[in-house]
């Protein structure tokens, strides 16, 4: 069994071409990870590059998604240490990383700040090409 840790733009991708990954593939992620879905679907209604429907409609996916979403005392103590030893101006990319570095194989992102983080961090990556193949 692979492990995939993904980001919120990973999600969504996985969400809008309905890809079903293998049972013996897992997702994991920061809790967070429905909040910056819910945050990057409204930013991209209220800007017209998508309908509220169709984004509602992935709201609902994400609710049925198999992910397991993570924001326990470990994780938060982790993504301190990292966000921290990496003088990191915010924490988002360290809870990703944590998350990774705790209950994944691989972080899946495309997301340059996050790669950027993760390379820093010995974390190991993929683009989000690599669930969709």
């Amino acid at each position: 069994m692979t492990r995939f840790a993904i980001d919120a733009p990973t999600a969504l991708r996985l969400l809008e071409d309905g890809a079903d990954l293998p049972a013996e593939h897992a997702l994991v992620a920061p809790a967070l990870l429905k909040s910056q879905v819910l945050e990057r679907l409204f930013q991209e209604v209220r800007a017209g590059r998508r309908d509220e429907r169709g984004a509602q409609e992935l709201l609902r996916g994400l609710a049925m998604m198999r992910i397991r979403l993570l924001s326990d005392r470990v994780s938060r103590a982790t993504a301190w240490r990292i966000a921290s030893d990496q003088r990191l101006p915010v924490t988002w990319p360290a809870e990703y990383l944590a998350v990774t570095r705790l209950q994944a194989d691989v972080l899946v992102t495309d997301d340059p700040e996050l790669l950027g983080a993760a390379e820093a961090g010995g974390v190991p990556t993929t683009g989000s090409a690599t669930l969709l193949a």
